[in-house]
C-alpha cells in the first residue's frame, strides 16, 4: 500500500512539474513578441509565460537567470522543453518568455522578463521562479539555443 501511495505521490509530483528547472546562465532582457518556438507550438493561453494581450499596460523588468537547462524528449520528432530557474524583482512581476524560430544558423535566441503594473504597491523581495517553456519540435537540423544572449546548450533534431 506504501508503494502505491508512494507512486501515486510521485505521479501527481510529476505532473505538476511543468514549472520544475535547472541549468545555468544569468541574464535580463526585454521582447515584445508573442511566444513561438518550433513546428508544434501551445496555445498562449496553456502558456503562463506567454506575452498577454494586457503586457502592453504593464511596465517591463529584469529577470534574473540562475540556471537554464535544455531538455531534449526521446520522441520523433524530438520535442524541446528549456528549464528556467531564477529570480523575479518582486511578487507582483510576471515571468513572460519569447521563443522565436531559429535563425539562418539555426541560433534559437530565446528572451525572458518581466512585467508589472507600475502602480501597484509591492513587497521589495526577490520572488523566486522555476518554469519549464515548451519549445516544441524543429526540422532536422543542429541547432543552439541562447536565453538573454547567453549560450544555454545545443540540439540535434
Amino acid at each position: 500500500m506504501k508503494k502505491i501511495t508512494f507512486l501515486l505521490v510521485i505521479a501527481l509530483a510529476l505532473s505538476a512539474c511543468g514549472t520544475a528547472a535547472t541549468g545555468s546562465g544569468d541574464d535580463s532582457a526585454n521582447m515584445d513578441e508573442p511566444v513561438t518556438g518550433g513546428q508544434a507550438t501551445p496555445t498562449p493561453s496553456d502558456l503562463p509565460y506567454a506575452v498577454k494581450a494586457g503586457d502592453a499596460n504593464l511596465s517591463r523588468g529584469n529577470v534574473f537567470i540562475n540556471s537554464a537547462e535544455l531538455v531534449v524528449r526521446e520522441s520523433y520528432p524530438p520535442q524541446i522543453s528549456l528549464l528556467l530557474e531564477g529570480g523575479l524583482p518582486t511578487p507582483c512581476h510576471q515571468l513572460r518568455v519569447v521563443v522565436p524560430q531559429p535563425d539562418a544558423e539555426n541560433r534559437i535566441m530565446v528572451e525572458a522578463y518581466s512585467v508589472v503594473d507600475p502602480a501597484a504597491i509591492c513587497i521589495q523581495v526577490i520572488e523566486n521562479f522555476s518554469q519549464a517553456v515548451e519549445m516544441g519540435t524543429y526540422a532536422s537540423g543542429h541547432y543552439t539555443v541562447f536565453v538573454n544572449g547567453k549560450l544555454v546548450g545545443e540540439f540535434d533534431s
